[in-house]
C-alpha cells in the first residue's frame, strides 16, 4: 500500500506509444520522485508518442505541474488522457489545456438495441429513451468535431433558431458521442409516418424553421462558407465530367452570390423535432453560411437524388417511401417559393440537383474510387445528370 506521499508508476510501450499510469497525488513531498520514475519509463523509449493516462490521478500541484512541462520539452506530442473533473480543472486554470492536449474521462454509453433517429456524414444519432438521445460521432478520435458542433449550435441558438444543445460527451465503444435531452420530441419523420393525412401541416413546419434559419444572418468566420466549400467539389470533377460542362459549372458556381446567411447544410426531416409544439433543429455539424441553393441541393440528394444514385429506397435512411419523400421535396419549393408554377419548380429542382449530384458524385470517387463496375455505374449516372442538367440553365441562382 501506498504512503501519503507516494506516487504509483506503471508504464508501457505499445505500438510505438509510451504510455503511463500515475496512481495518487503528485505535490512537493513526492515530485521529485514522479520526475525520477518519469525519466525512468522514457529512458528506454525511442518513439514520439507518450501519453499519460490520468484515470487514477487525484491530485497534482504546481510541482507535479513542472515535471509535465520538463516531459513535454521531450515530447511535444505529450497527450493527458482519462482526466477526472478535478484534474482537467487544474490543468485548464493554469493554461496547461492550451499547451498540451487533454481529454477528460467521459462516462461510458452504450447504444445497443436504439432506435437510430437520424444519420449524416459524420455520425448517428439514437434515442436513448423518450428523454434523452445521443449522436454517436463515427470518427473514433472526435473530440474537436464535438467541440466544433457545440460551438456552432450555441451560435446558432443566440441568433434565434430553436435547437438543442449538448449537455454531456460520453464514450460510446472506442468512440464519443454528444447527449442531449429532448423531452418527448419527436422527428417529423415519425409525425409523418404515424400521421400521413396530416402531411401538409408537417411540411408546413418544416418550411416555416428553414425560412427563419435562412433569414438568420451571421457573422463572417463564425460558420463555414458553403460556397467556399462547393467549388471545391467543382474543381474535384475537373477530370471526370466534358471540359466545357465543366468549365461551364465552375463559372456559374463562382457566380453565384456570396451570403452570409445561415444554412443547415442537412436539412430533412430526420433533423427536425417537435417538442411540446415547437420546432427545434438537431445535427449542427453541417451549419454554414451561403445561398439557398446550397441547401436545395441538399434536401433534394437527400429526397431524391442519394435514393437514385444508390438504386435504394428512401425508406432505410428516412423512414417513408419513395412517394412520401418526393412529395415532402415537392411541397417544401412550392411553399418556401411561394409557386405552384410546375415550370418555376422544376427550374428550382434542376439547379439544385446540379450541386446536388456535384456532391455525390465526388462523394462516389472519393469513398469508392473509380475501378469497380458499381462506382462506374455511379458516377457515369451522376456525370449524365450533370451534364444533361446543365444545357437547361445558364446560372445556378434561384429567380426570386
Amino acid at each position: 500500500m501506498k504512503g501519503k506521499s507516494e506516487i504509483m508508476i506503471r508504464s508501457e510501450i505499445d505500438r510505438g506509444i509510451l504510455t503511463v499510469y500515475p496512481e495518487g497525488r503528485i505535490d512537493s513531498t513526492n515530485s521529485a520522485q514522479f520526475e525520477k520514475e518519469m525519466e525512468n519509463a522514457s529512458s528506454r523509449f525511442t518513439g514520439e508518442i507518450f501519453v499519460i493516462d490520468a484515470e487514477k490521478l487525484e491530485y497534482i500541484s504546481s510541482a507535479g505541474l513542472r515535471v509535465l512541462l520538463k516531459i513535454r520539452k521531450m515530447f511535444p506530442s505529450l497527450k493527458i488522457v482519462n482526466a477526472s473533473g478535478e484534474i482537467y480543472d487544474i490543468l485548464d486554470m493554469t493554461g496547461f489545456t492550451e499547451m498540451i492536449k487533454v481529454e477528460k474521462a467521459y462516462r461510458k454509453m452504450s447504444v445497443e438495441g436504439c432506435e437510430v433517429i437520424g444519420q449524416g456524414a459524420n455520425g448517428k444519432v439514437y434515442r436513448i429513451d423518450p428523454d434523452t438521445i445521443i449522436k454517436v460521432y463515427l470518427n473514433p478520435d472526435s473530440l474537436d468535431d464535438i467541440k466544433r458542433e457545440r460551438e456552432l449550435a450555441r451560435r446558432a441558438l443566440i441568433l434565434g433558431i430553436p435547437t438543442a444543445i449538448s449537455y454531456d460527451v460520453v464514450r460510446v465503444g472506442e468512440g464519443y458521442g454528444s447527449v442531449f435531452e429532448l423531452l418527448n420530441a419527436k422527428s417529423l419523420t415519425k409525425l409523418i409516418s404515424s400521421d400521413p393525412e396530416n402531411i401538409d401541416k408537417y411540411i408546413t413546419m418544416y418550411v416555416d424553421l428553414l425560412k427563419k434559419i435562412h433569414s438568420t444572418q451571421v457573422r463572417e468566420g463564425d460558420m463555414p462558407d458553403m460556397k467556399a466549400e462547393v467549388v471545391k467539389w467543382v474543381a474535384f470533377l475537373e477530370n471526370y465530367i466534358d471540359s466545357a460542362k465543366w468549365q461551364k459549372l465552375m463559372k456559374m458556381t463562382e457566380e453565384i452570390p456570396d451570403d452570409m446567411h445561415m444554412i443547415h447544410g442537412d436539412y430533412h426531416t430526420k433533423n427536425v423535432m417537435v417538442q411540446n409544439g415547437e420546432v427545434l433543429l438537431i445535427d449542427m455539424d453541417t451549419l454554414a453560411h451561403g445561398d439557398p441553393v446550397f441547401e436545395f441541393a441538399q434536401m433534394f440528394n437527400a429526397y431524391i437524388g442519394f435514393p437514385s444514385v444508390e438504386n435504394r429506397d428512401t425508406t432505410s435512411f428516412l423512414g417513408f417511401d419513395g412517394s412520401v419523400a418526393k412529395k415532402i421535396w415537392d411541397g417544401a419549393r412550392a411553399l418556401y417559393f411561394g409557386t405552384n408554377d410546375e415550370e418555376k419548380l422544376a427550374e428550382i429542382e434542376n439547379k439544385a440537383a446540379i450541386i446536388g449530384y456535384t456532391r455525390l458524385m465526388r462523394r462516389e470517387i472519393r469513398h469508392n474510387g473509380t475501378e469497380s463496375d458499381e462506382s462506374k455505374k455511379k458516377i457515369s449516372f451522376c456525370k449524365e445528370q450533370i451534364e444533361s442538367r446543365l444545357e437547361k440553365t445558364d446560372s445556378l441562382v434561384f429567380n426570386k
